[in-house]
């Protein structure tokens, strides 16, 4: 059974290691990190999941804001990754990390990109976020929100 700590309690060496298994060495590449580049993820919403003392899983969330066309810029909580290690997968580890987040940020806009079949059961969907942009390739229909997003054109990017 896994239990649910802050990501600060286990070493970063082992979240890194976590993370190229669930995603790859190669991971750095994709746009989700040039989203989040330089910045260090908000502590009191990621969290990692331990089981017998070994870490299973992680999730990381990140102060972003979309940089509205109109000049606005609107704050909210980018959330991932969100790793389970590949022995772990299928047993709701991922569902407990999501749901952790998701009550921890207390009604803050949140978005992600991911597969909206999996985010769905968790608010996420990509009603308003069909004129943001992000610095780098993704798929419009992946790039999602929950929680009053803004519905309006402009660059995701670094609070």
């Amino acid at each position: 059974m896994f239990h649910l700590v802050p990501l600060a309690d286990v070493s970063a060496d082992a979240v890194e290691l976590l993370l190229d298994a669930a995603f790859g060495a190669d991971r750095h590449g994709r746009t989700a990190y040039r989203v989040r580049l330089g910045m260090a993820p908000i502590p009191a919403l990621s969290f990692a999941a331990v089981e017998d003392g070994t870490l299973v899983g992680s999730i990381q969330c990140w102060p972003v804001a979309l940089a509205a066309d109109e000049g606005s810029r609107i704050p909210m909580v980018m959330v991932g990754p969100v790793a389970v290690s590949p022995a772990r997968q299928n047993i709701g580890i991922g569902r407990a990390l999501m749901w952790k987040a998701i009550e921890m940020a207390d009604g803050e806009a949140l978005m992600l990109i991911g597969d909206p079949e999996y985010y769905a059961q968790f608010g996420f969907e990509a009603e308003a976020t069909g004129q943001w942009r992000l610095p780098g390739p993704f798929e419009q229909h992946r790039l999602l929100a929950r929680n009053g997003a803004p519905d309006r054109a402009g660059i995701v990017g670094p609070r």
